[in-house]
């Protein structure tokens, strides 16, 4: 089993919506046995416990994905053993999540989730928290483009069978 763990500052807006995006793409290639994913947040303190934002269940629902069932939780030192991957949204969390899994000394490969965006010229998703609606649905877009390239990666590099 592959596990992947995206990261944001709150968890209620861009990782829940990474993992939403990346989950149906499993389900769509029957890899649901053999990929997992998760998401959590650096400062999840101040959202533990709630569903995301209502504006990324509203982009997520536009389509056709439900992420009402997540829930925020707190980023651990332990993730960094529980998953093989731990991708952040932004360099901010990045530096927050790598310094942890150094410090357990873990095998998990950490990085920016858009690094597996090819062509994509952004290198972090932007926070949408405290814009509109469209800052939602770009978020969502950036996820698409990394979430296929992770599963190529992951394809590639764990599950050689599916190449």
């Amino acid at each position: 089993m592959v596990r992947v763990l995206f990261v944001c500052m709150g968890n209620v807006c861009r990782s829940p919506m990474a993992q939403c995006v990346f989950e149906e793409l499993v389900r769509r290639e029957g890899l649901e046995g053999e990929v997992e994913s998760d998401s959590a947040g650096t400062h999840a303190h101040y959202h533990l416990g709630d569903p995301p934002d209502p504006r990324a269940m509203e982009s997520a629902a536009a389509r056709g994905l439900d992420i009402g069932s997540q829930r925020s939780r707190l980023f651990e030192p332990e993730d960094c053993e529980r998953f093989d991957y731990v991708l952040a949204m932004d360099e901010e969390n990045y530096r927050e999540v790598s310094a942890s899994c150094d410090r357990v000394s873990s095998g998990a490969e950490v990085g920016l989730f858009l690094d597996f965006a090819p062509g994509v010229p952004e290198t972090e998703i932007p926070d949408p928290y405290y814009g509109g609606p469209e800052g939602f649905e770009r978020a969502m877009d950036l996820a698409e483009r990394a979430s296929g390239g992770l599963l190529d990666h992951i394809r590639e590099h764990h599950l050689s069978r599916h190449v």
